[in-house]
């Protein structure tokens, strides 16, 4: 499995060269950054200028989340505000050119993957909403294309981007070159299962994966807590590693909340990575 880190984890800090070397340190070979402005300032030049010159330093693959809002000042309790598929037009746009700023960053960060979201938690699958998916997801894909960057869309817990909703989406639209970002930690989820549970969903997309996310949850609330560490209510690990798709990124994504200092991330990162190992070793063996 190739695994890799999210910068989701440090969401409340800048974030800074120091980080990747830790980050490196744990064992990673990928790390997603998550485009936010108060972490990742995609509007930064010499912000980019830093990070991209530890990339381009690094054998360490970059991919990119896009960003959630446009805000440069960012609390722990802010809520997603950019919506790709909201019902207003303006909001529509909004959402597409802050993510565009995000995008242009491939210019200077070898990104290879954007990962996206398609609606909020109260968004509704209906014919419109279909429409929308399509018109952004082919719009985003024609800015990204000569930046090098391909599409990958996560499934979240809405009703919009649920792992049957998303083929939908990659079929109706011809999508060949756009693959989805398959959240473990989302398909868990209490509201989605059986029918869009972890298995249903590796039977349905395993081929159209271009990326894992992997964390866990009790089933119930969306907490990004570190994986194989539940004692009740959490993933099935054992089960579901070896099911998994071994030549994408298994991009490891935790809570920014509480904060963490770097020292902790990396044992904690660390010892992930030694154990999902071992679970690969064993199942192989």
């Amino acid at each position: 499995m190739q695994l890799g880190i999210s910068s989701h984890v440090l969401l409340q800090q800048r974030l800074h060269p120091t980080h990747l070397d830790a980050f490196a340190a744990a064992g990673a070979r990928h790390i997603e950054l998550f485009a936010a402005r108060n972490h990742f300032d995609y509007t930064d030049r010499n912000a980019v200028k830093e990070i991209a010159a530890w990339f381009r330093s690094s054998e360490i693959k970059p991919s990119l989340h896009q960003p959630t809002d446009a805000e440069s000042r960012w609390t722990r309790h802010s809520a997603p505000t950019l919506n790709l598929v909201a019902p207003d037009k303006f909001r529509r746009i909004e959402a597409q050119d802050e993510i565009k700023r995000a995008l242009e960053t491939a210019e200077q960060i070898p990104f290879t993957t954007l990962t996206l979201h398609l609606g909020l938690n109260h968004d509704a699958w209906d014919d419109t909403i279909l429409e929308h998916c399509l018109t952004t997801v082919e719009h985003l894909k024609a800015f990204a294309g000569p930046l090098g960057v391909k599409l990958l869309i996560e499934n979240l817990y809405n009703d919009v981007a649920t792992p049957a909703h998303l083929m939908s989406i990659l079929k109706i639209g011809h999508f060949d070159s756009v693959n989805i970002a398959f959240d473990l930690g989302h398909a868990h989820l209490a509201p989605n299962q059986p029918l869009d549970g972890i298995e249903p969903a590796l039977k349905l997309i395993k081929p159209r994966i271009g990326a894992l996310h992997l964390h866990d949850n009790d089933a119930n609330t969306d907490q990004h807590l570190w994986p194989l560490t539940m004692e009740k209510g959490g993933i099935d690990w054992a089960k579901v590693l070896p099911q998994l798709p071994t030549n994408v990124p298994a991009i490891v994504e935790i809570a920014h909340d509480p904060p963490l200092d770097i020292d902790t991330i990396v044992t904690k990162f660390t010892a992930t990575f030694d154990t999902i190992r071992s679970l690969e070793d064993a199942a192989s063996a």
